[in-house]
């Protein structure tokens, strides 16, 4: 019968504990999210069971990554059914803080995240990547972990934690995983679940403008600008109301005009009042 995994509210608990399972020898991967787990999420904890002999879950919904009148209050809390979906993998430690536990009562230092947060989420969010560097660098703290794992869904998310793992001299391995899609081609997040039946279907344009730029670039289209030009349309035609559609270096996340060599392509959207972001890695045929 599948057992839950061993739940720790205090921070410093976790960390003593951790320390205590490093000097045992063992690996200890991390797994930081704000719970409403999906097959995305598992798919982090499944590939850090793949060379970790324990896996850290962090389940924290971090207020300062939410600027006012974003979804702080309505973000999905559903931390029974997180250790549920948690009970296939063994083992497993669960850390689900209370905010004055991550965020002690005076607390007024933050992280000034990387310039690469500066840029696309950075623009229409001025505030989110500083909350996002100052509580993973603090759940690096509190769960000192030998690998963190990150969906790719997030790029520009996982590229600010690695800029600032190496600014700050972070002793831990930051590890990308590929997005995990629907069957339909939707990437799984969290926010899914606030749309409509008939917004779900407009926001399969998503993922259809993503994989059609895919295939021009695979056949040989080389102009960025078009490209990007054509996914604004097909997404405003489908219903979908675009923040931003770029094709960028995947290091630096600066937009390309001419693709010559791996791109990502990157995009931000909302569906009804629901944001997804989505993106995709290509590479030219000339550069294979």
């Amino acid at each position: 019968m599948p057992q839950k995994p061993r739940v720790f509210h205090d921070p410093s608990e976790l960390r003593v504990a951790i320390r205590q399972a490093q000097a045992s020898g063992q690996r200890v991967g991390l797994v930081p999210t704000m719970g409403a787990l999906h097959e995305g999420h598992l798919s982090l904890v499944a590939e850090s069971q793949k060379s970790c002999d324990l896996t850290v879950v962090t389940i924290f919904v971090n207020p300062t990554q939410f600027a006012p009148g974003e979804d702080f209050e309505k973000y999905p809390r559903t931390l029974d059914t997180d250790l549920e979906l948690l009970s296939r993998f063994e083992p497993v430690w669960v850390l689900a803080p209370e905010v004055e536990a991550m965020y002690p009562p005076g607390s007024t230092t933050e992280v000034k995240a990387p310039q690469i947060a500066r840029m696309l989420e950075g623009e229409f969010r001025p505030t989110h990547f500083d909350g996002v560097a100052t509580i993973v660098l603090k759940l690096f703290q509190v769960a000192p972990a030998d690998a963190a794992y990150f969906g790719q869904k997030d790029f520009q998310q996982v590229r600010v934690i690695e800029e600032m793992v190496r600014d700050l001299l972070v002793p831990i391995e930051v590890v990308r995983c590929p997005i995990v899609r629907e069957e339909d081609g939707l990437a799984m997040s969290s926010r899914n679940r606030y749309l409509s039946a008939d917004e779900r279907q407009i926001a399969l344009s998503i993922s259809q403008t993503l994989d059609a730029a895919c295939l021009q670039i695979e056949r040989h289209a080389t102009n960025a600008t078009t490209l990007c030009a054509e996914m604004l349309q097909c997404l405003r035609d489908d219903g979908v109301v675009p923040e931003y559609v770029t094709i960028a270096d995947p290091r630096t996340l600066k937009s390309v005009e001419t693709i010559e060599a791996e791109v990502v392509i990157l995009v931000a959207a909302k569906v009804g009042t629901t944001r997804l972001i989505d993106n995709m890695l290509v590479s030219p045929p000339s550069s294979r």
